[in-house]
């Protein structure tokens, strides 16, 4: 044999040995080479009569297999009559010959009539974990506290393809099986061995030597599901009531959680119900089906592009300028110790780096520093971290009010209010006592950083740092360029946001930037609703059906009520208007000012909340100032408001693309997402546009929507270049580390 991706051996018992190790990686994928090796090692050992058994092990430390090679995903096998010239039937064929290849290779190697083994040094996930199930026994190490099991598919948009929806269930039953795929859970050792997923636990160093001695003692092994006389745990849904209770209730929860948004849930559904009922080698044609109907769908290829690629490559800082040495940093100075500067220190501190913070006097230092220890004990208790961890990140926090004690940083986040006399004083203090080689940094979600870098004496060093609250919880940082700062401060900054652990977008400067701006559309449309006299209940309803985190009524609640009409009048202001000439000008005006209702905060806004700060119910009073004219929400409605809730946003993400404050495809998909929860089974903004329209009907959708609801709808010219062109975002902005190459939608 001729393998790329394995090392094999035989030793003298006749036991064979294959030792998954793909070269020049850190980690075990499932690569195209990796399944072809698959191919040929269960080929020779049902053939070699010198083999009496196989035992599978990983020769990385870092643990199994982390699953399909999602860089390969899509892309043709090669060979053959193309695509284009193939029938429909051909096609389809083709496309499930593809599709059911390593499902028919794992289900060979099952059923070999030899014994087969896992030997689990560390994690096994997706496709690691379904090579594990279709092994006869499976041994994992107790010793690594790392190591985890799963089938997380599911979050990335797709469903598990190589038997994991009908072996799991085989094994654990329907109703432990369903959570686990539907919502990528995964589970530890100790969990895997009690649900019986692992059938023993040993040391690290013993896992391939007890899977070689329960080979040796089971030369007639089977799967559970080949032995005959086999039940499924708990039974199949149209035998066993109970278990038909399972699905039925698992159909309205899925639908209640996902409002019908992402297709690979209610496929693993269906997938599992009808696999079940049937015997193993039907189940897998059943799911290779559904997973090829999965894939083909453009919530998944926007999902997979951009919560895994994307993410992935963005967190290893694929926006980095090439040409600077790794910046290391080992003292960053916070200066504002409120609830944003209390974040940043806590995840400083947590990432090793000696934190001082700083504010107007060391007692209110000390109440920024109590954020952290809260969050440390929480973590204490629960068992997230140890005491000592957790004491030595708080030693790494040094509360002052004096500036001298800021030098030697090598970054300062200012993290004060949104004044810029204020955060002009704090540059010009905190700089007195900086190297020039420091990065200024000021963490701002609305001001121009090019007009704060005024305030410097050194505005190639100035740098916008935007963080989201609450900041331990939020994975994104908004870096900011102004006009006179460096590439070599981004790098800088870009080093920074890495050690930290978070996720860092670049953009140029403009009011609002990329995030904050956009970030309004969707509450401003909500208020435009309410204006119209559509019912609360359905603008609440409809927005977190179109896939946003909450209604843009209780998110205006959030960010606070009294801050919306202050903003609403600056804007009114600057356009020339005067804001409480118009309905939801006064509107806003009589909530706040004449009711006192100004959010969350207060305990009331739109909504009425509880002692615990979750809202308990719209308030009944909402409509006496506004007079409900919508009341009931047929379909057409429901799906004309969540156009106008998506569109909307997306038309302002297109703006800035225009205006050259965003120039990375990758950026505004995953600043939509992670920074104000725009709908994740579209891959983001860009996506969303790209993928789940197209870019010539969303500009379509969005000149009728602009006609009939007023020109914030409108498309900029970009939009309808881009529409005359065939070019979707990600051809007009691709990656800047691959501007030459065209990016495959």
């Amino acid at each position: 044999m001729n393998l790329e991706t394995f090392k094999f051996d035989i030793d003298g018992d006749g036991i064979a040995h294959a030792i998954f190790d793909v070269p020049g990686r850190s980690m075990n994928t499932l690569t195209g080479k990796a399944i072809a090796d698959i191919i040929a090692i269960s080929k020779e050992v049902a053939e070699n009569d010198a083999i009496k058994g196989l035992v599978i092990s990983s020769g990385k430390p870092s643990g199994f297999c982390a699953g399909a090679d999602l860089g390969e995903m899509g892309e043709s096998a090669g060979g053959g009559k193309p695509e284009s010239e193939m029938t429909e039937a051909e096609l389809k064929k083709a496309q499930f010959d593809r599709g059911f290849s390593l499902n028919k290779t794992l289900r060979e190697l099952e059923t070999c009539g030899k014994p087969v083994a896992c030997a689990l040094n560390g994690l096994a996930l997706g496709g690691g974990l379904e090579v594990a199930l279709a092994c006869h026994y499976r041994v994992a190490a107790n010793d690594n506290p790392k190591i985890q099991f799963g089938l997380p598919e599911a979050k990335i948009g797709l469903l598990p393809g190589a038997g994991g929806t009908q072996r799991l269930p085989r094994l654990v039953g329907v109703q432990a099986a369903l959570p686990l795929i539907l919502e990528g859970k995964s589970f530890d050792a100790e969990k895997a061995h009690s649900m019986g997923v692992v059938n023993e636990l040993t040391s690290g160093d013993k896992t391939v030597e007890a899977a070689k001695a329960w080979v040796k003692a089971n030369p007639e092994a089977k799967a559970p599901w080949d032995e005959k006389g086999f039940k499924v745990p708990g039974g199949v849904p149209h035998r066993s009531p109970g278990a038909g209770q399972v699905a039925t209730m698992a159909n309205a929860m899925l639908h209640a959680k996902t409002y019908g948004n992402y297709p690979a849930q209610l496929n693993i559904l269906s997938c599992i119900y009808e696999g079940i009922q049937v015997p193993i080698d039907a189940g897998l044609r059943i799911e290779t089906r559904y997973f090829i109907n999965t894939q083909s769908r453009p919530e998944a290829k926007a999902m997979i592009r951009s919560l895994f690629l994307s993410t992935q490559a963005l967190s290893k800082g694929a926006s980095r300028p090439q040409g600077y040495d790794k910046y290391e940093l080992n003292k960053v100075a916070v200066i504002g110790a409120g609830l944003m500067g209390a974040g940043i220190a806590h995840e400083q501190a947590k990432a090793g780096i000696e934190t001082v913070l700083v504010d107007v006097s060391v007692e209110n230092a000390e109440k920024g520093k109590d954020y952290s220890r809260r969050l440390v004990e929480k973590a204490v208790k629960r068992g997230k971290m140890t005491q000592e961890k957790g004491d030595a990140l708080l030693a790494r926090i040094h509360p002052t009010d004096n500036y001298d004690d800021i030098k030697g940083a090598d970054l300062v986040v200012e993290a004060v209010f949104e004044n810029p006399e204020l955060k002009a004083e704090i540059t010009k203090k905190t700089e007195a006592v900086l190297a020039d080689t420091a990065v200024m940094g000021s963490n701002t979600s609305t001001l121009p950083i090019t007009g704060l870098a005024e305030a410097s004496d050194r505005p190639e060093n100035f740098i916008g740092i935007h963080f989201f609250s609450p900041v331990e919880r939020m994975g994104l940082v908004e870096i900011i360029m102004g006009e006179k700062t460096t590439e070599e401060t981004l790098a800088k900054t870009i080093d920074y946001v890495l050690k930290i652990r978070k996720t860092p977008i670049v953009v140029n400067d403009s009011r609002g930037f990329y995030t904050s701006r956009c970030f309004g559309t969707y509450t401003q449309e909500g208020m435009a609703m309410l204006a119209e006299g559509i019912k609360p209940a359905i603008i609440e309803n409809v927005g977190r059906q179109s896939g946003m985190p909450m209604g843009p009524l209780e998110v205006s609640d959030s960010v606070g009520l009294d801050t919306a009409l202050k903003v609403g009048r600056q804007m009114a202001q600057a356009a020339g208007m005067d804001y409480s000439s118009n309905e939801l000008g006064q509107f806003m005006a009589w909530i706040v000012e004449d009711k006192g209702r100004v959010g969350r905060k207060a305990g009331k806004g739109f909504y009425d909340y509880g002692d615990d700060g979750k809202p308990s119910r719209i308030w009944p009073d909402l409509n006496s100032k506004i007079e409900v004219k919508v009341d009931e929400c047929p379909p057409e409605l429901k799906t004309e408001l969540k156009n106008r809730f998506l569109i909307r946003q997306a038309i302002e993400v297109a703006r800035c693309f225009d205006e050259g404050v965003i120039t990375d495809a990758r950026d505004g998909d995953i600043g939509s997402i992670l920074a104000w929860g725009f709908a994740p089974y579209t891959g983001g903004c860009c996506s969303y546009v790209d993928l789940i329209w197209g870019i010539g009907p969303f500009v379509e959708e969005a000149d009728r929507l602009a006609k009939k609801y007023g020109e914030r709808f409108e498309p900029p010219q970009l939009l309808r270049d881009m529409a005359a062109k065939g070019e979707g975002f990600y051809d007009r902005f691709p990656p800047a580390d691959a501007k030459k190459e065209k990016v495959a939608a």
